[in-house]
C-alpha cells in the first residue's frame, strides 16, 4: 500500500514494514532493513521477492545527501522547527546515522557491493557524520554508544577494512568510555550536552551495544571485550534476566524518552552468543551487519 512517503517519492513501489503491527501508511526504513536482513538470513531463496521489494523501497527513499530518515525522504526543512508551535524541535525526519547504518547493513547483506552507487553514497554520508571523538549520534537509541555500534556494524558489513580511520575512531571512542567495572552506560543527559557515552552505572543494553560494535570492528580478542563479557555474566539475575532502570530509547531528543524492556534482555544475549561463536570459529570477522 502506498503511504505518505510517496509524496516525496511518487515513483517508488511499496515495500516496507511498519514499527507497529498495523500501520499501512507509515512503514519505516529502519524496521524494513531489519526484517529484510532477518528474512535473508533465515531463507533468502524462499523470501527473495519480499527482500527485493524491500531493497527497492529502501533505495528509493535514500535522501539526496546519501543517508536515510526513518519514514520519509528529504524531510529536512529546518525552518519548520522555528515556527511557534514547533517548540519540541522535532517536526522533521532528516537522515540519521543509526537508520542509515541499518540500511547499509541490509543492502550489503543482500548483495550490494561497496562501489554500488546507493551504497557508496550512504557509506560516504555515514563517515561524514562521525563526531570528532570517533562516535556517532544515536537518534532512536541512547545515544552515542548506540549510534557508534550501529555505524561500526554497518561499515563492517559493507566490507571496509578494520583499519579504516572511521572504524578505528569508533573503536577508540568505545574503549575510552568503558567503565571501571567493565561495562558501559549512558543516559538521556547526553542529548543535552553531557559527555557522550558516560553514565554513573553500567547498563546491560549499553554494554551489549559496545561489545557488538567492538566485535564487528575486529576487536573480539581485545581485553576490553573480555571485561565487558564478564560484566554481563556477573550482572545476570538468578532467573537469567538483566535489570535496567535508565531509559534506553528516544521519542524526541530532549522532549520524551522510551524504555524498551526487551533491549536489556536480547542485546546481552546477542552479545554473549556472538562472543562465544567468534571464540569457536577459525576467524574473528563478524559476517553480519546486525
Amino acid at each position: 500500500m502506498v503511504g505518505d512517503w510517496a509524496v516525496a517519492r511518487p515513483g517508488v513501489p511499496p515495500g516496507g514494514w511498519a514499527f507497529q503491527y498495523a500501520n499501512p501508511h507509515y512503514p519505516d526504513v529502519d524496521d524494513t532493513a531489519v526484517v529484510g536482513m532477518l528474512l535473508h538470513r533465515f531463507d533468502a531463496a524462499r523470501f527473495a521477492g519480499a527482500i527485493e521489494r524491500a531493497r527497492t523501497w529502501i533505495a528509493g527513499l535514500q535522501c539526496r545527501e546519501g543517508g536515510w530518515g526513518a519514514f520519509d525522504a528529504d524531510n529536512d526543512h529546518e525552518f519548520l522547527n522555528h515556527i511557534p508551535f514547533a517548540d519540541h524541535g522535532a517536526l522533521l525526519d532528516p537522515p540519521t546515522a543509526d537508520v542509515t547504518a541499518r540500511c547499509i547493513s541490509f543492502l550489503a547483506a543482500t548483495g550490494s557491493s561497496a562501489d554500488d552507487p546507493v551504497l557508496a553514497r550512504a557509506i560516504a554520508w555515514l563517515k561524514g557524520q562521525q563526531e570528532k571523538d570517533g562516535s556517532w549520534f544515536g537518534r532512536w537509541g541512547t545515544n552515542y554508544i548506540y549510534g557508534t555500534w550501529s555505524a561500526l556494524t554497518a561499515l563492517n558489513a559493507a566490507g571496509l577494512p578494520h583499519d579504516d580511520p572511521a572504524i578505528r575512531g569508533g573503536v577508540n571512542f568505545l574503549l575510552s568510555c568503558q567503565r571501571e567495572d567493565g561495562g558501559w552506560g549512558e543516559d538521556e543527559e547526553t542529548y543535552a550536552g553531557a559527555p557522550p557515552g558516560r553514565y554513573k552505572v553500567s547498563t546491560p543494553s549499553h554494554t551489549a551495544w559496545a561489545l557488538l560494535g567492538l566485535m564487528a570492528a575486529g576487536e573480539a580478542d581485545h581485553p576490553a571485550v573480555a571485561r565487558g563479557i564478564a560484566w554481563l555474566v556477573a550482572a545476570m539475575q538468578a532467573d537469567g534476566t538483566w535489570e535496567e532502570k535508565p531509559y534506553n530509547a528516544v521519542g524526541f531528543p530532549r522532549v520524551f524518552y522510551l524504555r524498551y524492556h526487551g533491549y536489556r534482555q536480547y542485546f546481552p544475549l546477542f552479545a554473549l552468543a556472538r562472543y562465544r561463536r567468534l571464540g569457536e570459529a577459525n576467524h574473528r570477522r563478524v559476517p553480519f551487519g546486525f
